[in-house]
């Protein structure tokens, strides 16, 4: 790792302080990347991209100021010091309540995310070949239908830090990521279409294509596509079934439905005009929201993670957060200015997507704790159910409570085994009728990645979701169309 910028970082916060803010925070902050886009094998886009800079915030008179900069030169980080400090004072008079931090033990630490292979190292030959070699296995997989079109992505990317504030923190790190993703439309005139959209992302090097091995698995979902539409059923939709939901939606639903709604700004109402409300009030820490099975984790500390970190933008060491604990609302996401609010510490949730933007708080990689069950054993005691093993649609209200999620590939299940599929069921509840309703949950822990979007402007993180497949009791199902 070079640090060429971190002495500008030093000097921005003594710079706040000499200005006489009674806080000062300074983040040095880097993300570069590349990336190549191909339809049906041809490539249709490569691209570069480089932002860096200087993100400052002060407190003064109780009020918060933030200025940033991709002008790396003295003057002009002074500069932003000096417009973060004027917006801190201007508003200070109009502070209902003076803003405070929570105290706490902030980290002085150096990190980095090896990459076995870098994908610098590779030549960008073989990575657009990478896509045209996929577009003919899966464009050959089907013998009825036609895969009609595919996009294909893929993106490779560094981001680096320096976390400095004038109580202690001292943060510097350094983290590759990668991704490559997908979008196969499968179609067939007298049954319609089905599409899939899926990305897989995480914390490494170029070595994580082999791990991923979209070539080997994307051929035959898109066959089990193509049965999808000649073969799928009707699934039962007139009385209360028993549903074993795959952990892809299990993932899907734990970061919507419990990850949002517990982030503490959101609580406040401050997201209410950009990303929605919260179902959750500050008073319902610990009030029972689902059944003794449901725990949900947010977990920073992953290895190889997408979202992955050891120490937030305010320098707080990271930790696994537990949202959901056995049923009970256990925890809420926090920065230090929550923290303060709700007299509790801060659990390292602050993160900014760019030096453009301040640090607000965001998930990592959240999931559903898996049980001790084995897929067989959710299955064997259903009579009738139906298996919804991912999805093609889904939605959430903007207070998180009231979601729908509609099926992709879904199988039958009759006397405790798995039948023919079934076509577009739809999972249709309130956040409280699923957690209270999972009576089980098996071992088989699965990720998946995700941006997470947020923020006015907004800003994009990168996350992972995931869980273990998990038994829901006497639910009514619907159908698309």
């Amino acid at each position: 790792m070079t640090w060429e910028y971190e002495d500008l970082v030093l000097k921005a916060v003594s710079h706040g302080e000499k200005l006489g803010a009674s806080y000062v925070e300074a983040r040095f902050h880097m993300v570069s990347g590349s990336g190549i886009s191909a339809r049906n094998g041809e490539i249709i886009g490569a691209e570069k991209s480089f932002l860096r800079g200087i993100a400052v915030r002060v407190i003064v008179d109780g009020s918060l100021g933030f200025a940033s900069t991709s002008t790396l030169t003295l003057g002009d980080v002074q500069a932003a010091v000096e417009k973060a400090y004027r917006r801190a004072k201007a508003h200070s008079r109009l502070q209902r309540r003076p803003i405070a931090l929570s105290e706490e033990r902030l980290g002085r630490a150096t990190y980095e995310v090896p990459a076995k292979t870098r994908p610098e190292d590779v030549d960008f030959q073989e990575k657009c070949g990478y896509h045209q070699e996929l577009w003919r296995n899966v464009s050959s997989a089907t013998t009825q239908a036609k895969v009609a079109t595919m996009t294909s992505f893929y993106s490779e990317g560094v981001e680096e830090k320096v976390v400095v504030s004038s109580d202690g923190a001292y943060v510097k790190s350094r983290i590759p990521r990668l991704s490559l993703g997908y979008n196969v439309v499968v179609s067939l005139p007298s049954r319609g279409v089905v599409q899939r959209f899926f990305s897989h992302a995480a914390s490494g090097g170029y070595e994580l294509i082999d791990k991923w091995n979209v070539h080997g698995y994307l051929p035959g979902d898109v066959k089990t596509f193509e049965k999808i539409l000649v073969e799928a059923a009707k699934p039962p939709v007139d009385t209360p079934v028993d549903v074993v939901v795959g952990s892809e939606i299990v993932g899907l639903m734990v970061h919507e439905s419990c990850g949002h709604p517990s982030e503490a700004d959101r609580i406040l109402g401050r997201e209410a005009a950009q990303a929605g409300k919260s179902f959750i009030k500050p008073e319902m820490l610990g009030e029972r929201i689902g059944s003794e099975c449901a725990t949900v984790i947010d977990d920073p500390t992953i290895p190889g993670s997408n979202g992955f970190y050891l120490y937030d933008d305010e320098g707080v060491p990271a930790r696994p957060r537990y949202l959901y604990k056995n049923g009970v609302i256990n925890e809420f996401l926090h920065n230090r200015w929550t923290a303060a609010l709700f007299n509790t510490r801060s659990n390292a949730a602050a993160r900014a997507m760019s030096h453009e933007g301040e640090p607000i708080i965001r998930m990592a990689n959240t999931y559903f704790a898996p049980g001790d069950y084995t897929f067989d054993e959710l299955v064997e005691d259903i009579k009738l159910g139906v298996y919804i093993k991912s999805y093609m649609e889904w939605n959430i209200d903007d207070e998180r409570w009231s979601q729908r999620y509609g099926g992709l590939e879904a199988y039958l299940i009759e006397g405790g085994e798995l039948k023919g599929l079934v076509r577009n069921p739809v999972l249709e509840l309130t956040t409280k009728t699923f957690y209270s309703s999972v009576d089980a949950a098996d071992k088989n822990l699965e990720f998946y990645a995700g941006t997470c979007g947020k923020g006015e402007p907004m800003q994009g993180v990168p996350v992972w979701f995931g869980g273990p497949n998990v038994r829901v009791r006497g639910i009514k199902l619907r159908v698309i169309g």
